[in-house]
């Protein structure tokens, strides 16, 4: 069951106990006792600060009641857990030439549409994770730079509340440490990785890439500033967002600014997570909110079955996508091999993106319908999710080409 957004009381009067009503303790979860998410009744959302919740409260919460809709305790979410360990791929990139560096997108036939010239021009990805490794020779032709930024001088150029954020922000995250802080890279380069200067081949390898930092070198971050990496990264641009985490709890908070986006027709692409359970009955955020513009994403193998590990679902989860052993990009110019859904996930941002880029008058629905419709079903090899199926980019580009009238 997802929680709905709790407002006012039955008698429809305002108070401040009535906007800081939260389900969130019925959902578990880390609760950050001073960090507040604020939804303001224009739309925006805000991480604020107080001492305890009964002096935010009676204080900030009181003095702007009539602006103010909703307001959860803020809480800790951490990235998914790899199920298989990360190895250091550089020197058997000769090795792995016959195919297996690549397998992922080869599987959901991306060379079909890359054939056609079709590589994701003019589409921005958010990459809502850890820190992307703006440097790395195949992700740096494919960030989206902020022209209205002026690199390293201080001062907020295009008064949009952030400062040099010229290739992207970084939310309240701790200093990076590249042997720690990983994953977001990874995800980059799956979706986007430039083959013409480096081994790895992003699905969409010219769409661009809008760094949304909010996870921190120990894995971990909180759900208000995964909001506001998110609402940044629609200013930019993003048509599309990954969000390769998972585990938060149900706050209201969170499904109205994902609805808010979904709303606005923003394809929010989710990892299922990799505990291996039934999502269904074990729901899991934000994956499990199943919004209209989302897609949630189970992890499949070279031969072309669920691993064992992955989240499944038949009502929650839509989709499988290559997610085992997937080589990409990691900072220092290094390619590394992870697995999870968390690498599934990109591998869908990357499919909708080559779509996109074909049609670009489509609807992020008739993108997510295209991508449901195309996969490939197997017999013997069914996954346990709505679609019974892995993505295939190239069927789904023929149906909406035909949705399309095209």
């Amino acid at each position: 069951m997802v929680l709905g957004l709790l407002l006012s009381g039955c008698s429809g009067t305002k108070t401040a106990d009535s906007v800081m009503t939260s389900a969130s303790s019925q959902c578990g979860g880390q609760t950050m006792e001073n960090r507040f998410i604020v939804q303001w009744e224009d739309g925006s959302f805000s991480v604020e600060s107080g001492k305890s919740k009964d002096e935010f409260r009676d204080s900030f919460v009181t003095q702007n009641l009539a602006l103010i809709k909703h307001v959860d305790a803020d809480q800790k979410i951490q990235l998914p857990n790899q199920n298989d360990l990360r190895v250091n791929a550089t020197a058997d990139v000769g090795a792995l030439a016959t195919g297996t560096l690549n397998w992922g997108p080869a599987m959901i036939q991306a060379s079909a549409l890359w054939s056609k010239n079709i590589k994701g021009d003019g589409i921005a990805v958010a990459v809502i994770d850890g820190m992307v490794d703006v440097t790395n020779t195949q992700l740096r032709p494919n960030i989206l730079i902020n022209p209205n930024e002026i690199p390293n001088n201080g001062i907020d150029d295009d008064n949009n509340g952030y400062i040099d954020d010229v290739y992207g922000i970084q939310v309240n995250a701790g200093t990076n440490d590249p042997t720690k802080n990983k994953h977001g890279s990874h995800v980059a380069g799956t979706i986007a990785a430039d083959s013409t200067v480096g081994p790895v081949q992003g699905v969409a390898p010219r769409a661009k890439i809008i760094p949304a930092q909010f996870i921190d070198n120990d894995g971990g971050g909180s759900v208000g500033d995964g909001i506001i990496a998110m609402n940044y990264a629609a200013t930019r641009g993003a048509k599309i967002m990954n969000m390769s985490w998972g585990g938060s709890p149900c706050i209201p908070n969170l499904q109205a600014a994902m609805n808010s986006l979904s709303n606005q027709g923003v394809l929010l692409i989710t990892a299922s997570g990799n505990e291996g359970e039934n999502v269904d009955y074990t729901p899991s955020y934000p994956s499990a909110f199943n919004l209209y513009n989302q897609i949630n994403v189970a992890a499949s193998t070279i031969d072309d079955f669920m691993i064992y590990f992955s989240n499944f679902g038949q009502k929650s989860v839509h989709v499988a996508a290559p997610g085992v052993d997937i080589y990409s990009t990691v900072p220092g110019n290094q390619v590394e091999s992870m697995s999870g859904t968390s690498m599934a996930s990109p591998m869908t941002a990357g499919a909708a993106a080559l779509l996109w880029s074909a049609f670009p008058t489509a609807t992020a629905q008739q993108v997510k319908q295209a991508l449901l419709k195309g996969v490939d079903v197997t017999a013997g090899h069914e996954f346990q999710v709505s679609t019974h199926g892995r993505i295939n980019v190239n069927k789904s580009y023929t149906i909406l080409k035909s949705m399309l009238g095209l």
